[in-house]
């Protein structure tokens, strides 16, 4: 039996998941607490021991991990229009796995530059400029940056003809790369590129400052952030079963990631705004069930007072999640609460997630623009995450991502076919198909239709 094992090394636990390779069928699982702080190894080791009591005695063919530990892949984005180059930007760094922690558009003020040095992120996307125009803020602002005591790597992805500019302004003062430009002309987003530095700048540098270069004397690599895995496992998945959205409900936030061509589904519809990535992912940082619920609980009063929740159980719940963020629900009023909070996150984050369509008027009469993806005929509707996976009724939880005939201009599917990750597998189908892309394919069978 060739086994491989395959770690998520996350904020609090450290899971593990051993796969048969010759079959691409999971074969244990097991957790344990993250002990980045210290010393990494003590929670892998941790976690082998579970495994171990399990049976697994066998040796590994291959040792793979991924890793959101110690802050994830944290970014800021610097552009030139919030609406270009800056949106340009953070769409790459989010579909390369990091966390934006915050945007910047045109000449940085002394008073973004203290932001940014307080943030103190791992990298800084400097963007700005199609290739050939504006060439101005992306110096200016590559000369602000060069003056900061920055311990991360700016990464350059702008205007191509100042490219030998700003890498003379960084040069010998910073930690960069440059890279093509993100965005070279307005109608084409220029992503990958950009994502395969980020991975770099992440295996080279921050694997060793965060700690997780300790890992690797257990298994062969930390690869990537582990959104970056489970991205990849999406789209690893959407050439089993069609066009797809994957919904991962958390703590802090909600990601919702979307492997789909978004194009107009009607007739005398135009696109409007930046393309969009066929793998795309957004963050919605407000959205989370314990760390942030209770914007939550300020988005969803309609779906508390439609499934019959009194203020007074609310709040007694809230309470109980506020002394302790590990409290799970126990009867069957907080299951029904937990439902309730999970079902705001889902449809919050995919209202943000999906396109949009706009009615305007021209000489020729009413016409529509679309902004964004067009959802409405994607095929599966995949959940995640342990608030959808343990639900007891996952399928409603999810529904509540479905288009909305009250709210026809928003993009959302309309009868998608309902699947849950319920092993937690798709981050290391994510990683086997580095390798062995047909052994992360039948991973994907632990994928659960509903």
């Amino acid at each position: 039996m060739t086994l491989g094992l395959f770690l998520d090394i996350g904020s609090t636990y450290t899971k593990g998941r051993v796969v048969e390779l010759e079959r691409g069928e999971l074969v244990a699982s097991a957790k344990a607490y993250t002990t980045v702080e210290t010393d990494v190894t003590l929670g892998i080791n941790d976690c082998l021991l579970e495994l171990s009591r399990q049976g697994i005695k066998e040796k590994y063919d291959i040792k793979l991990a991924s890793s959101s530990a110690a802050g994830g892949l944290r970014m800021v984005a610097v552009g030139l229009v919030r609406d270009l180059t800056t949106e340009a930007a953070k769409k790459a760094a989010l579909t390369a796995g990091a966390r934006v922690e915050k945007t910047y558009s045109y000449e940085l003020t002394p008073e973004d530059l203290d932001e940014i040095l307080a943030l103190n992120p791992d990298i800084i996307l400097l963007a700005g400029g199609t290739d050939g125009g504006n060439k101005k803020y992306l110096l200016e602002n590559a000369k602000k940056l060069s003056r900061l005591k920055i311990k991360g790597t700016i990464l350059v992805a702008g205007n191509r003809s100042a490219a030998t500019e700003v890498a003379g302004i960084l040069e010998g003062k910073v930690d960069f790369r440059i890279a093509p430009n993100v965005l070279p002309d307005l109608n084409t987003l220029n992503i990958e590129p950009v994502q395969n530095l980020i991975r770099q700048i992440f295996l080279e540098k921050i694997v060793e400052a965060k700690g997780l270069k300790k890992a690797e004397k257990i298994v062969d690599k930390v690869m990537m952030p582990t959104p970056l895995a489970v991205l990849k496992g999406a789209e690893l998945l959407a050439q089993k079963i069609g066009e797809l959205i994957l919904i991962d409900v958390g703590g802090a936030t909600t990601d919702v990631h979307s492997v789909a061509k978004g194009l107009p589904t009607s007739s005398g519809v135009s696109l409007k705004g930046l393309p969009e990535p066929y793998a795309k992912r957004t963050v919605e940082g407000d959205l989370g069930l314990r760390r942030t619920v209770k914007n939550v609980v300020e988005y969803g009063q309609e779906e508390f007072y439609n499934s019959g929740i009194t203020s007074e159980q609310l709040n007694g719940y809230l309470e109980k999640i506020y002394r302790n963020p590990t409290y799970l629900p126990q009867t069957p009023r907080e299951k029904e609460i937990e439902k309730a909070l999970t079902r705001i996150c889902v449809k919050t984050a995919m209202n943000r997630h999906a396109g949009r369509l706009e009615e305007i008027w021209t000489p020729a009469g009413k016409s529509f623009v679309q902004y964004g993806k067009d959802l409405t005929g994607v095929e599966a509707l995949v959940g995640t995450g342990g608030p959808l996976v343990y639900a007891e009724e996952p399928e409603k939880v999810l529904a509540a991502g479905f288009f909305e005939e009250n709210s026809p201009h928003i993009l959302k599917p309309k009868k998608p076919e309902l699947y849950l990750d319920t092993e937690y597998v798709l981050f290391a189908a994510g990683l086997l198909a580095e390798n062995n892309r047909e052994a992360g394919l039948k991973l994907l069978n632990s994928v659960k239709k509903l």
